[in-house]
């Protein structure tokens, strides 16, 4: 899904709820020049800052990412999988991160589960961020770096981890080479 797609969603659920982008600021505690660039350029903002705008707006923020219906199972074959979005570092940067939705499909779900791209330009610039729920995170490849809270781990390949997203943290490669990551995020409703 391009990223214009999901900017008019949020704008969408603006308009429906009535909310205006100081109000948006406000309610999601996120700056509102982040939040007009993010609308206007269709800047895909990491997952901390789209949770809020979901929460305020109040939606799951698998209402950004589909709208389609599914059927239990869902099977995402790894020949299917497109990188929905992408996380940039900066405006006018490279990306940092690429994420490919695995249950995009899968409308009744409580859980966001991805693989990510962890890109070496995630490394240039760690801005911690938080959100209510829980993350699990494994390395498929390569290296990467969670700082978590006033913490800094670094997961090598198989390696794992499980935490409560509300402390600030930020994942990052730790090499030159970009490390791939599964991950699932819980948001409670």
């Amino acid at each position: 899904m391009s990223t214009g797609k999901i900017s008019k969603r949020i704008e969408f659920f603006m308009e429906k709820r009535e909310i205006d982008i100081d109000q948006l600021a406000t309610q999601t505690e996120l700056d509102k020049q982040f939040l007009e660039t993010m609308l206007k350029e269709s800047i895909y903002p990491p997952l901390g800052p789209l949770m809020k705008i979901a929460r305020v707006l109040g939606v799951r923020l698998g209402t950004f990412l589909d709208d389609q219906e599914s059927s239990d199972p869902y099977v995402v074959k790894k020949a299917d999988r497109k990188a929905e979005f992408s996380v940039l570092a900066e405006t006018n940067k490279p990306a940092a991160l690429n994420f490919f939705s695995l249950g995009m499909g899968k409308t009744d779900r409580h859980m966001e589960p991805f693989f990510i791209e962890v890109l070496p330009e995630s490394a240039a610039k760690k801005t911690l961020s938080s959100h209510e729920g829980e993350e699990w995170i494994v390395v498929q490849k390569g290296s990467i770096e969670l700082i978590y809270g006033k913490e800094t781990h670094v997961l090598e390949e198989g390696d794992s981890v499980y935490y409560n997203s509300v402390v600030p943290h930020y994942v990052s490669c730790k090499s030159d080479d970009m490390a791939q990551i599964y991950a699932v995020i819980y948001i409670p409703e």
